[in-house]
């Protein structure tokens, strides 16, 4: 995002897709590909992550549709009708997309792509350390000499503590593994972070950057702050005893300081989570996507942030 002055706030997706992709909309299709996490089917755990409900964060359409290709067919054609896309990504989002037998995924993978080919610019892949190794980044970067391939993992916490309290079943240690398998690879290398974690400080939050920065293979974050949702073991606690969690300014001026943390290379795709409302249970801004996007991008404008700046 550029200032009035045209300082650039912050390296965002948006304009880095645009200027990637000679100014055309580029729209993310998510993909439900039926898969499942190690820390729910009992392999590492039961109930999955404390904080987590995957219908919360998939899309209605998405979920409607167990078939994959329609979930894409349509996807597209929604993508175009309503946001006028004219490129798309795959993105297989929901649970763990690398939990499966490699020769399971190259087939999920070649058929997903198989759909409508020549719109399709990129392939993303949302997964969990502890379920890559070398031979399913080989197969993701075998996509790389057609399509852009985004790995995606959740880092949430760079604190064993706290993953362990949120029931993770996978450690930033693993993380920090599975980034030196990547050291040289084609992926773009994308971590998905959650500030206002129970027990984290300020200053806790605030050393994610340091951790990330320490990595050159991260190539993209997803920022998000923490929210409560229905379904979550989390969202039962919660209503409970609620506990202390970011009102929207508070988490703008958090992003002030963590943004001028962060290396200026480092695009970042999000700055905060978002809900569907049927699931949302707290914190309530007031606000719907577009609302919350402008108003951060309007602070930290305001505060004249800039990403990089205090490094």
């Amino acid at each position: 995002m550029s200032t009035d002055s045209g300082i650039t706030t912050y390296n965002n997706y948006g304009a880095w897709l645009r200027e990637k992709y000679n100014g055309q909309r580029v729209f993310k299709v998510i993909v439900d590909g039926g898969f499942t996490c190690p820390n729910r089917d009992g392999s590492k755990g039961y109930g999955g992550c404390t904080y987590c409900n995957v219908d919360s964060f998939t899309p209605e359409l998405t979920r409607a549709l167990p078939n994959m290709r329609d979930q894409i067919s349509l996807g597209m054609e929604r993508a175009r009708h309503m946001y006028r896309a004219d490129k798309f990504i795959i993105y297989f989002q929901p649970n763990t997309n690398t939990y499966a037998p490699t020769h399971y995924l190259k087939s999920m993978y070649d058929e997903a792509l198989s759909i409508n080919t020549s719109d399709i610019v990129g392939l993303s892949v949302g997964t969990r350390a502890d379920c890559i190794d070398a031979e399913k980044i080989a197969l993701l970067e075998s996509y790389t000499n057609h399509v852009d391939v985004d790995l995606e993992m959740g880092m949430e916490s760079i604190y064993e503590e706290t993953l362990a309290q949120l029931n993770r079943g996978c450690t930033h240690a693993e993380l920090v593994d599975v980034l030196g398998l990547l050291t040289s690879s084609k992926l773009d290398v994308c971590v998905h972070s959650i500030f206002g974690l129970p027990g984290e400080t300020h200053e806790m939050m605030l050393a994610y950057a340091d951790e990330i920065n320490r990595h050159p293979q991260i190539k993209f974050v997803k920022l998000h702050h923490l929210y409560i949702v229905e379904g979550s073991i989390m969202g039962v606690k919660y209503k409970r005893e609620p506990f202390k969690l970011f009102t929207m300014e508070e988490y703008a001026e958090f992003l002030c300081q963590l943004i001028p943390r962060l290396r200026p290379d480092i695009v970042i795709q999000r700055l905060f989570g978002i809900s569907d409302r049927e699931f949302l249970i707290a914190p309530e801004w007031g606000m719907n996507k577009s609302g919350i996007q402008t108003y951060f991008e309007n602070y930290l404008e305001k505060r004249g942030v800039v990403q990089g700046s205090a490094l």
